[in-house]
């Protein structure tokens, strides 16, 4: 079952990104590969299942798809109308159900469609195929039969997901269920291997080491998660080898394998970047905000819904600077706009002189219709930081993230929680929560018994809190607290400290804003793999490497990469800076520059992280991309945020509840 003859590995001359080659294969290795003969005029029903309308709706537009030739989307689960003078593309998983569905469409005397072009998301069994070929009133309308071996959702640039979103609990859980497990991990493997694929990318498959004490302790099935998905990894990808045309016989890329274990405190500690605060403090849906739009006849304001989304080119140059850089860079462009627009600064001269906020500049371009356009993307994101900041201050929750990041640091013990908990009672049950599982991630020791119950009662939570707390020990790697103490993460980085801190302090970067110190261990990771310094005890390879894997091409990327320097500028980190155009409010110019980027790269490099990441841990990838000179591309079983993780971390002992009983 082919694919085109496009070249899209790192080691191809013609390098686009992970989301623009995924969009790319659905519309036209797919859609416009349905166009055939006379037919390229004529318009074409698309089917789907769940689960693929959802691959196609993260990388695609409906505009998009209308663009290929399709005038109509259907669900293939709900009953349709007859087109019988149409042609047919059904984008489905290849499950039984699908399949009958699809033969019931097509058979008979009297078809559904005319023809039917199917792509397969995943590789399809013998037997379905099989029943396929059996129906022999089916056949001859079958215009494509392939297997696209793309199921994931690219849910970022360099980022995607498995939708496997009760991964922690099938994986981590008290009560193990192999049978469960390993059905996650299969479909799970599945979906990577699809990515690969997709790229055509040949990984040096590495993954972390099961944990165990000594010889006598008994490896769980929660220590070999990273080790078994490994495994079905690499089953897939020697199939591909042998029956994905194009695809590479020696290795191209680099793919490492973690779970959640190698850092509980980056899902609960507030991050201070942008889009992570924004998805953090306010009631968002998945990337949906509700922006109010304030009347111009005073009355109410309107509300409508708009995406954070890169296709936004404010979202796109600010999502990952600091907020404080955010709000001052939102008024910037903001002023800017009213100086370089006569309407505008007449409107600004009917006010008293002085200093002008953000707010009076936002209404005052408001007042002027033909700037509407230009101005409402930059106007949304003055409301949603003004929101944000107000948040920040009535919550104090500057305090609260200097003692999180004073913690993991060493900076703090457990003496500062206390006098927190004790003289800030006003705060609120989840950051209370939160500040106590970043405690109990560091210092496991002090929730054993009735240490734990006297520092639920000191935070006056509920012990339905308290099982989130002790549910981190399922995330800790070994079950034996007296002969480990401290979690396989929890290291003594400065020995001078007298108390445990968890991370190092990065050399050579400087600090421009407060509360910027924190980063996920996968930073650190994914820097020591690009740097040949990943340990290979602690995380072997599935696979020795091919000669070329380290010779001509791997070093050539690695002299192509620039030299170390300090991350952090006066305002903020290059990674984070824009390439803003002066006008004060366009910035085409990012969205312009993103793919081209990629064209000097060297091999990229695959993390997936097993049960949940983090937006910290999606925008570390964007930052070392430009720093190792290497596109790195994050995935997961799904993206959670801190409310959704604790949710989550609560099921893994409560069998009686499901993530379906629970509004996440």
């Amino acid at each position: 079952m082919s694919y085109s003859d496009s070249d899209s590995s790192s080691c191809g001359s013609d390098y686009r990104s992970f989301r623009q080659i995924t969009r790319e294969r659905l519309l036209h290795e797919m859609l416009r590969s349905a166009k055939t003969g006379n037919s390229k005029s004529t318009w074409k029903v698309l089917i789907m299942d769940k689960h693929t309308v959802k691959i196609m709706s993260y990388s695609c537009k409906m505009a998009d798809i209308t663009q290929e030739g399709v005038s109509l989307v259907e669900d293939i689960h709900r009953r349709r109308q007859p087109l019988t003078t149409m042609d047919a593309i059904y984008f489905i998983q290849p499950t039984k159900e699908n399949v009958i569905m699809f033969l019931s469409d097509m058979s008979g005397r009297s078809p559904l469609y005319k023809k039917a072009f199917v792509f397969f998301s995943s590789p399809i069994s013998r037997e379905l195929v099989t029943h396929i070929k059996k129906d022999s009133t089916v056949l001859p309308r079958i215009a494509a039969l392939r297997e696209m071996n793309l199921e994931y959702f690219a849910i970022d640039s360099q980022g995607f997901v498995t939708d496997n979103e009760r991964a922690l609990e099938e994986l981590f859980s008290d009560e193990e269920n192999t049978r469960k497990g390993d059905a996650c991990l299969n479909v799970m493997a599945t979906r990577i291997a699809t990515v690969l694929a997709s790229l055509r990318e040949f990984p040096f498959v590495r993954y972390r080491a099961a944990k165990s004490l000594d010889a006598m302790t008994m490896t769980t099935f929660r220590d070999l998660i990273p080790t078994k998905l490994a495994a079905g990894v690499w089953n897939h990808l020697e199939k591909y080898k042998q029956t994905v045309e194009n695809f590479p016989q020696t290795e191209t890329c680099e793919l490492l394998i973690l779970d959640r274990s190698i850092d509980q405190i980056a899902p609960v500690i507030h991050e201070w970047t942008y889009d992570a605060i924004c998805h953090d403090l306010l009631n968002m849906e998945g990337n949906k905000y509700v922006h109010e739009i304030p009347s111009k006849t005073g009355g109410p304001a309107e509300k409508k819904d708009v995406l954070l989304e890169e296709h936004d080119p404010v979202w796109l140059e600010l999502r990952h600077a600091h907020i404080a850089y955010a709000s001052e860079r939102l008024h910037e462009k903001m002023t800017s706009f009213i100086s370089k627009n006569k309407a505008a600064q007449i409107q600004h001269g009917s006010k008293d002189g002085g200093e002008i906020s953000t707010r009076d500049l936002q209404k005052m371009v408001q007042a002027l219709p033909q700037y509407s356009e230009q101005i409402d993307k930059l106007s949304l994101h003055v409301e949603i930081a003004g929101k944000i900041n107000r948040i920040i201050r009535e919550m104090e929750l500057r305090e609260l993230g200097h003692l999180e990041q004073d913690l993991v640091f060493g900076d703090a013990g457990l003496k500062d929680v206390i006098k927190f908990l004790t003289t800030k009672e006003d705060a609120t049950r989840e950051n209370k929560l939160r500040l106590l599982m970043i405690l109990a991630a560091i210092y496991p020791e002090k929730f054993e018994g009735e240490k734990g119950l006297n520092l639920m009662k000191l935070a006056k939570l509920p012990p339905d809190d308290m099982t989130a707390v002790n549910n981190m020990r399922f995330l800790g790697g070994s079950s034996d607290s007296k002969k480990s103490s401290i979690s396989p993460f929890s290291l003594k980085f400065d020995m001078h400290k007298k108390k445990r801190a968890v991370r190092k302090e990065r050399t050579g970067e400087e600090e421009t804003w407060q509360l910027s110190r924190f980063y996920p261990m996968i930073e650190e990771l994914i820097e020591k793999l690009c740097n040949r310094e990943l340990s290979k005890e602690d995380y072997p390879c599935m696979n020795d490497p091919s000669p070329t894997f380290h010779g001509t091409t791997q070093s050539a990327a690695v002299q192509q990469a620039p030299v170390a320097h300090s991350m952090r500028s006066r305002r903020t980190p290059t990674w984070a800076r824009p390439r803003n155009s002066d006008d004060g409010y366009s910035s085409d110019s990012v969205l312009r520059h993103a793919s081209s980027d990629f064209k000097k790269m060297g091999q990229r490099v695959f993390v997936f992280i097993v049960g949940g990441a983090t937006r910290s841990e999606l925008r570390v990838c964007h930052k070392l991309t430009t720093k190792m000179n290497r596109e790195i591309i994050l995935g997961s079983s799904s993206i959670d945020d801190p409310p959704q993780f604790i949710t989550k971390l609560k099921l893994l002992k409560v069998d009686e509840l499901s993530l379906d009983d629970l509004q996440i």
